[in-house]
């Protein structure tokens, strides 16, 4: 929820998610191309962020006391572009320079590009540290602001993960929040064939995060995962494990074969819009 009334404030949270779809697949017609698979995943997760849980200003992206929304994923910046364009931080109309020269969109998230973009997020692994650095330094400010990081799956195969969530059990961080996005998929394949991080919740509730698993496509479920992450008592670190659909919303892009980088055809993107404004929500 921003702290300033958002753009077209009567949209149900449905609503939002297929908006942040639709920003999405325009960006990808673009180019021909795009992480959007991941996007349209995602995008129920990013419509319950910024349109229910997130405290931020719009016009103002580096305003003290809003929530960081941080990106471990670059790759999925087209995501978040899509859902900061439908929050009012960045413009619609700069959908079109996605991914050309001197675009503030650039096809994985620069901090320095993009406002609203609050890390680097290009070299996988790091955003939780990142994440865990800067919940710290909040509750040493006395801030009320909390910090959200949302990573992959495949994330998970690097060590400074796993530091990262000692350390934040250690600290009992509990204005930081992580986001997972589980769909099972990697650049070397299936996630849990490349190293299979299963049972994922007991892990993270070693460390002393309160853990939560829910489907990441159901808004009701993510709404109160979120509100049970941000107003509950546990002591510690707060995680919602989003188990997520790839390509969500465009039902031929979901009955495709899954692919890290799923190729979409050039004939194909109208299509895709044309599929999802068919099921748009009612």
């Amino acid at each position: 929820m921003s702290e300033t009334t958002p753009l077209r404030p009567n949209l149900s949270l449905a609503e939002r998610a297929y908006r942040i779809r639709r920003n999405a697949l325009r960006m990808g017609a673009v180019q021909g191309q795009g992480y959007i698979a991941q996007a349209l995943g995602v995008a129920d997760i990013l419509a319950v962020s910024y349109f229910h849980a997130l405290t931020y200003r719009p016009n103002e992206p580096q305003w003290e006391g809003r929530d960081r929304f941080l990106l471990s994923i670059g790759h999925y910046a087209i995501a978040l572009y899509a859902a900061l364009i439908e929050a009012g931080v960045l413009p619609e109309e700069e959908l079109e320079t996605y991914g050309s020269d001197d675009s503030r969109l650039p096809m994985s998230g620069m901090a320095a590009y993009t406002p609203g973009m609050e890390i680097t997020g290009g070299s996988l692994g790091q955003g939780l540290a990142i994440a865990v650095g800067m919940a710290l330094a909040l509750k040493r400010k006395a801030s009320r602001s909390r910090v959200y990081c949302l990573f992959s799956d495949g994330e998970l195969d690097e060590g400074a993960v796993w530091e990262a969530a000692m350390s934040a059990g250690s600290f009992k961080l509990d204005n930081l929040i992580g986001v997972v996005d589980v769909n099972y998929m990697q650049a070397d394949g299936p996630s849990r064939g490349v190293l299979d991080f299963e049972p994922l919740a007991p892990k993270f509730e070693a460390f002393g995060w309160f853990v939560q698993r829910v489907d990441g496509n159901d808004i009701d479920a993510l709404v109160a995962a979120f509100d049970a992450a941000r107003h509950g008592d546990a002591p510690g670190p707060r995680i919602v494990l989003c188990d997520t659909k790839m390509a969500k919303g465009v039902p031929f892009l979901e009955a495709r074969e899954r692919n890290h980088f799923l190729r979409v055809e050039p004939d194909e993107w109208s299509l895709a819009l044309a599929a999802l404004d068919a099921g748009r929500p009612a």
